[in-house]
């Protein structure tokens, strides 16, 4: 197995991030981004072939569409310490004429970000237009996109993913972050998603699980996994299962930190329990 230890320091780091970022403007996305730390290290820093430098064409680069653009605190975290615009600018989250927005936009000109998301459901119907761009320019390599489970109950999500398989999109990976919570409550409550593997496979889709989300070394397996099944005239699913607000105990098991912000007390215990590993900005 590959030593993942530089995964887990820059996991730990992320976290501290996340939680600065919400806690200086009392407001932004915790939950979520703490669940999806691990996914998105690994991605960004093991797996995909991508220049920091940014070019919004993208060619010969495999490409992340971050369709639940809530979660932009771990996506920044991760862009800035990927080498994509200076840490220090992590400081400015939510703030006025920031580059950081709460959900990530375009016209801000943020190195890292191809499209604004935050409206849910878009974020695979851009990425299967990306994808479909590589094939038809003989470029190999692999579009990426994460979704929210509670996204999976816009039905923009299932036309594209009826697409995707129509028009044998191969090059495309999409990870859901099954945690089971959303704003409102648990999925089950709101609006039960069922089968997931089911589904997907229905639709036409080979699907990979990663029962250990939260696990640096699962998660690259997993992603290695999915890898092995592109270019066989089918998209790929990896369902993620994740807990929310993980790696911070009082955060964890309930929707209620989906989008709220830890205050002082919370904040430092949060810090606690992640010690700084690679320097705050």
């Amino acid at each position: 197995m590959a030593d993942t230890q530089h995964l887990k320091d820059l996991v730990t780091q992320v976290r501290r991030d996340i939680v600065r970022q919400v806690h200086a403007v009392s407001s932004g996305h915790p939950g979520g981004s703490l669940g999806c730390t691990e996914f998105l290290v690994t991605l960004y820093n093991e797996v995909m072939d991508h220049d920091p430098s940014f070019n919004m064409d993208g060619v010969n680069e495999d490409l992340f569409f971050l369709s639940n653009g809530h979660i932009s605190p771990v996506f920044y975290s991760v862009l800035a310490r990927s080498g994509y615009f200076p840490v220090e600018e992590l400081s400015t989250f939510r703030k006025l004429n920031t580059r950081l927005q709460g959900h990530p936009t375009t016209h801000e000109g943020l190195p890292g970000v191809r499209i604004a998301s935050g409206s849910l459901g878009q974020g695979m119907s851009v990425a299967i237009g990306a994808a479909a761009v590589k094939k038809l320019n003989g470029d190999t390599k692999t579009v990426f996109t994460l979704h929210g489970d509670g996204e999976l109950q816009e039905g923009q999500i299932w036309e594209a993913a009826m697409y995707a398989a129509a028009n044998d999109i191969d090059n495309l990976i999409s990870t859901i972050d099954v945690n089971g919570q959303q704003i409102d409550g648990s999925t089950d409550q709101v609006l039960a998603l069922g089968d997931l593997r089911g589904k997907f496979e229905a639709f036409g889709w080979k699907v990979v699980t990663v029962t250990k989300g939260n696990d640096v070394d699962a998660v690259l397996a997993g992603i290695k996994e999915a890898l092995t099944l592109t270019g066989k005239k089918q998209p790929i699913c990896i369902l993620l299962h994740t807990e929310m607000g993980n790696g911070i105990d009082f955060m964890m098991g309930s929707h209620a930190w989906h989008g709220i912000a830890p205050n002082d007390e919370q904040l430092a215990e949060a810090l606690r329990q992640n010690p700084e590993t690679l320097g705050d900005y």
